[in-house]
């Protein structure tokens, strides 16, 4: 009996971190056994690595390899790094490197089982052979799907793999959700998603797309620029729409879904909404259950997470601060104005009854979760930060995994 509870809590400490926020999509790790508290300057750094590229992805992790996306002299790429010590393996051409500020790629790549799939910010979407990088297929949103962006930040969209199929978000009037063949890369269907309403731009946005089974029927919602939109995933059908929660330059955060709720949120002056899906004659139909103005919730970027019956995140445009909203009430428990030493929005994860809040300013912070109050349980500044640091946090085996532009530092967070 011991040797197989210690089996099986080696395995929980192994399960792969296959694509963006996670298996779920919903940036929670089961793991367990991670440190409660922090020593003063961090947990110890394990190993770093370095020839990532440029850009803001986070990380997959299947098997004894990491995969990211990087902007190089050359080109932008799809890496594929060992685990082990974070040496590269292959590194496969997407398109061209995005010259900018700010550029470099957004999207996280996503893998499942020997395939790798990544959006490139051209819009270039692309199946590899995950042990060696070779092209299987190769798609263009634009191209292809008449796909447009709702601003000028390009593509950003983290490939959602369900069952047999690839599903990503051209954004175009005829093909707004489009569902492709995972393995030929041919289409299975194309969502002509009506306009949500006046608020927000027309075209795709910086969400991925999540699965809802909300009132019993399976469908994806994805936020776009007109709002959120959600269609049926047998065949693409449009079910709903809500354009309340868009606005006009960047909606970005990946919807919360839970049962027949979904939780959504935008910055830019916008607010935040809980809906409930109930089920029609003809489909579904969508009820705003509470709203929260900007100065009550808005989430700019770096998401949500929902632990138990409470949403933890960080609240205001351009801002991180922590704070904790009873889900179904919309009740703020605490937060929304308590000032640390973050700056900037923050890139939240949780794991092992705590917060993972990785700041704009290279601030990482640890943070009890837990509705009775704030309470900080360890910070340390990430090397060689050069504002904005963006790339959300990841955790696999005792690990924290965190992408700094070019670099991959790998601190031991297991108890």
């Amino acid at each position: 009996m011991r040797a197989l509870v210690f089996f099986t809590a080696l395995s929980c400490f192994a399960a792969d971190w296959p694509a963006w926020r996670g298996p779920n999509r919903d940036a929670v790790s089961g793991e367990q056994g991670l440190l409660k508290q922090w020593p003063a300057g961090g947990p110890p750094l394990a190993w770093r690595a370095s020839g990532l590229g440029r850009g803001f992805s986070s990380i997959a992790i299947a098997g004894n390899r990491i995969y990211t996306l990087g902007d190089r002299s050359d080109g932008q790429y799809a890496l594929a790094l060992n685990l082990a010590d974070g040496k590269q393996v292959w590194a496969t051409k997407v398109g061209p490197v995005w010259e900018d500020e700010y550029g470099g790629p957004r999207g996280t790549p996503a893998v499942d089982g020997d395939r790798l799939y990544v959006v490139g910010t051209e819009g270039d979407l692309l199946c590899l052979d995950a042990a060696s990088g070779r092209e299987r297929w190769r798609r263009s949103l634009p191209g292809d799907f008449g796909g447009r962006m709702m601003s000028v930040w390009k593509f950003s969209e983290s490939p959602l793999i369900d069952g047999g199929r690839v599903i990503v978000t051209p954004g175009s009037p005829q093909a707004m959700i489009a569902a492709l063949d995972k393995l030929t890369g041919k289409e299975v269907w194309r969502a002509a998603v009506p306009s949500a309403g006046p608020q927000g731009k027309d075209g795709a946005a910086y969400s991925s797309v999540v699965i809802s089974n909300g009132a019993g029927v399976k469908q994806y919602i994805q936020l776009t620029g007109r709002g959120l939109v959600s269609v049926r995933a047998d065949d693409g059908k449009p079910l709903w729409t809500y354009n309340r929660i868009a606005n006009d330059v960047a909606n970005i955060p990946t919807p919360i879904v839970r049962g027949d709720y979904v939780f959504t949120s935008t910055g830019y002056g916008t607010g935040s909404a809980l809906l409930k899906l109930e089920k029609t004659a003809n489909g579904v139909q969508v009820q705003e259950q509470y709203w929260l103005g900007a100065n009550q919730f808005q989430n700019h970027h770096g998401g949500m997470v929902l632990v138990g019956d409470y949403l933890y995140a960080g609240q205001g445009h351009n801002n991180g601060l922590p704070i904790c909203i009873e889900f179904l009430t919309g009740k703020i428990r605490w937060g929304g104005n308590q000032r640390n030493e973050g700056r900037g929005s923050a890139a939240v994860l949780y794991a092992d009854g705590h917060l993972y809040f990785r700041y704009q300013n290279g601030k990482m912070m640890l943070i009890e979760a837990t509705p009775e109050g704030y309470r900080e349980k360890g910070i340390f500044d990430i090397p060689n930060v050069r504002n904005p640091s963006w790339s959300h946090p990841v955790i696999h085996d005792g690990k924290l995994y965190l992408r700094e532009q070019d670099t991959l530092f790998v601190y031991n967070i297991r108890s």
